[in-house]
């Protein structure tokens, strides 16, 4: 259920004698009908991703936990160090337990497979309420262009860790709101050169230049 408690992440800060210390970062409160955006690296930004499987076993728990937690995944895209999330919070279960019950799953699990000790995530997920229009129609595209933006491949087609194969229309899949993507922008082909404009560019508007900025 929704309550009126403030959640908190981390951050890791420098004092005046640059000793580094854990500063607690206020996380948005979880609001049925509201839009979060949830990403995370791994720790010394080494890979979190070894093999096909992995991913693989991460997109199986989205669309469980997705479905247990009345949740929409608008836009999502796994890369070999990191991830991002868009999710429409669709009833009182709250936003952020994709993140946490489908990486405490994988965690334990990828420890298990490589014998692998210590955190695998530099720090807990991060969380930002989009509520802004602007910020969520780029939002969408930023997060899908990610595997060119970091020379994964040279198109958003080749690679198959998120979803907008579906938002194109070339993959069937059920991590997907159709309505989203016709209110939004129209048409898968409207949607794909949205995309391929800042590919070009690699630039987004000056009103959220700075928040998209933040997340490289």
């Amino acid at each position: 259920m929704v309550t009126g408690a403030t959640h908190f992440g981390s951050a890791l800060l420098l004092n005046n004698a640059g000793v580094k210390f854990v500063m607690p970062v206020p996380r948005p409160s979880y609001v049925p009908g509201s839009f979060y955006h949830f990403y995370n690296r791994g720790a010394h930004r080494e890979s979190i991703f070894r093999e096909p499987d992995n991913y693989l076993f991460v997109i199986k728990r989205i669309k469980q936990v997705a479905q247990e937690a009345q949740l929409t995944v608008i836009a999502y895209c796994l890369l070999p160090n990191h991830y991002h999330f868009l999710v429409r919070q669709d009833s009182d279960h709250r936003a952020g337990l994709l993140p946490q019950r489908v990486f405490n799953s994988y965690s334990k699990a990828y420890n298990k497979r490589y014998d692998h000790s210590g955190t695998l995530f530099e720090s807990n997920y991060h969380v930002k309420l989009i509520a802004h229009p602007a910020h969520l129609y780029h939002l969408c595209r930023y997060i899908h262009a990610n595997p060119v933006r970091h020379g994964l491949v040279r198109t958003v087609e080749e690679w198959p860790y998120s979803n907008y194969l579906e938002w194109v229309g070339e993959r069937d899949g059920t991590l997907i709101d159709p309505a989203f993507v016709q209110e939004m922008f129209g048409s898968a082909e409207e949607y794909r050169t949205f995309v391929y404009e800042y590919l070009l560019t690699r630039q987004h508007p000056d009103e959220i230049q700075s928040y998209m900025a933040r997340l490289d």
